[in-house]
């Protein structure tokens, strides 16, 4: 396993695997057994860097979540898990109400809720402290004032390390860290977004917002991260949920831009010359690019757990970059 340190603050940054495990299903699609043994694999490979969320995840059962919270505090305490490995979980898309979402019922982002939400995320997680924690989606009822106020009292007590963000526009991620830059407050330091190899379209609308796809990468984001070592990106499905290898997988018509075919020759190719999966490929273009970026991966087996692992060990070679970067 390879590491990188996440964070600015010596109290409270932390070194991670650059291999994050997500376990957005872990306590209901995915069994706990089966969890278990991937979570084992996980830490057994070297891996130390854990996603989940306070919601995950309500829509299996309609319910409101907090069952991956769950699970990971039993697992935790079944193999005596301590402060070696750093959880990062989310709040703020919790439903109100079970039967409903994070569309049309969302706990929200003010400070009550900041303060109780984290309270029962590490209720759940058998956790003092919660090492990383995001604003997993918009709020824009709130003052983003209150938001950070609410995030940085918890940092200031000593119960969440550092802070991020996710499914934001970039502009009101940079705004939050304005206002908490100019009163001495902790920021947001981690981004939790969309990346993967082929480019995703940003103009289309989602769940969250009528203007745009909130949660894909765009070129300001990336420009941004480029322009701050101080951020971290962490790129969820970065493997497009089996697309690129799977022929029952359909690629997704949002990463269907122009050129994403020369795209997909250059992976193959690539992969051909490295005697790798297209998924290897993809996961260490991400983690050695020259923005480095954390694929936060999933699992719903070991075996799958195994060829995401068999990735942190591809080393990419200054050609192979080149002809990544410039396809498409």
């Amino acid at each position: 396993m390879k590491y990188r340190t996440i964070g600015t603050d010596p109290a409270n940054r932390r070194e991670v695997s650059v291999l994050s495990l997500g376990a957005m299903l872990f306590g209901t699609a995915t069994d706990e057994a089966t969890s278990y043994a991937i979570l084992d694999r996980y830490v057994e490979a070297g891996g130390t860097f854990i996603d989940t969320s306070d919601n995950y995840a309500f829509w299996e059962n309609g319910g409101q979540g907090g069952e991956s919270e769950e699970l990971l505090g039993r697992w935790r305490r079944s193999r005596g898990i301590g402060d070696e490995i750093v959880i990062a979980t989310k709040l703020g898309a919790r439903p109100l109400a079970p039967g409903t979402s994070y569309t049309d019922n969302p706990e929200g982002l003010s400070a009550k809720v900041i303060r109780e939400s984290s309270e029962r995320s590490r209720d759940r997680l058998g956790l003092d402290k919660l090492d990383v924690l995001y604003a997993h989606i918009e709020d824009t009822k709130t003052p983003l004032q209150e938001t950070v106020e609410g995030f940085a009292e918890l940092v200031a007590e000593g119960t969440v390390g550092l802070l991020g963000a996710s499914n934001h526009w970039i502009w009101r991620v940079e705004r939050a860290r304005n206002i908490a830059a100019a009163a001495g407050l902790p920021g947001y330091e981690l981004l939790q977004y969309h990346h993967t190899y082929l480019r995703r379209r940003t103009d289309r609308p989602s769940p969250l917002s009528a203007d745009g796809d909130l949660g894909a990468t765009s070129g300001d984001l990336l420009s941004y991260v480029r322009a701050d070592p101080s951020l971290t990106l962490v790129a969820y499905s970065p493997l497009l949920r089996g697309a690129y290898t799977r022929p029952d997988k359909p690629i997704d018509e949002a990463v269907r831009l122009p050129g994403y075919e020369t795209r997909l020759t250059a992976l193959h190719e690539v992969a051909t010359e490295l005697g790798a999966t297209l998924n290897q490929v993809v996961l260490a273009w991400l983690i050695c690019g020259d923005i480095p970026v954390i694929p936060l991966i999933g699992a719903s087996s070991p075996a799958q757990l195994e060829e995401s692992l068999g990735a942190v060990d591809i080393e990419l070679t200054p050609d192979q970059l080149a002809k990544l970067d410039a396809a498409g």
